[in-house]
């Protein structure tokens, strides 16, 4: 299965895909410890995050995945204010993606996450992929909310402590439902 990252446009952001040379700028978006809070680890720095970016822009190293990075830049501000990604996986029924959205401290409670998740689950809706899925801690009910948002549902399971929540799509052009 093969997909690339493509630049996703919302009404205030543009999703760009994730570029080693975007390790410095996010060092700083993702710098306050708080953000930590309920992914875990702390933040790291612009040589660690350049590691990071070369690992996840050289793709999987299994085939049947695929990383899609990017970061969210703010248009009216030119800055990056954080992250969204899919990993994309085989499964019985169709591909499935994980995807996950971080915004830095400063640009929260402004809906910067709720649009990029948005805008990122439409992109996944008109791709093959059959279901998109978010792992959110339970008691973190900003991006419980952004999950909503979204239009996922929490189904009621759990991975590592966390809420599965998950939304069906009909995944691209050809397909039933599209």
């Amino acid at each position: 299965m093969s997909m690339q990252a493509e630049i996703i446009r919302t009404r205030r952001l543009e999703l760009r895909p994730l570029r080693v040379e975007d390790a410095e700028e996010m060092a700083a978006v993702l710098s306050d410890p708080a953000l930590h809070t309920f992914i875990g680890g702390t933040p790291a720095g612009p040589q660690d995050l350049r590691s990071r970016y070369r690992r996840w822009t050289a793709g999987s190293p299994d085939p049947a995945v695929t990383w899609l990075n990017w970061v969210v830049l703010l248009r009216a501000e030119d800055r990056l204010t954080g992250t969204v990604q899919a990993t994309i996986a085989a499964a019985d029924g169709g591909p499935v993606a994980e995807v996950a959205w971080v915004v830095g401290t400063p640009w929260q409670g402004r809906g910067i996450a709720t649009e990029a998740a948005r805008g990122l689950v439409g992109w996944l809706g008109l791709r093959p992929v059959r279901r998109i899925v978010a792992h959110v801690h339970p008691g973190h009910h900003a991006s419980a909310a952004v999950a909503a948002a979204a239009g996922l549902e929490p189904t009621g399971e759990r991975q590592d402590g966390e809420v599965r929540w998950a939304r069906d799509v009909s995944g691209g052009p050809g397909r039933p439902g599209s």
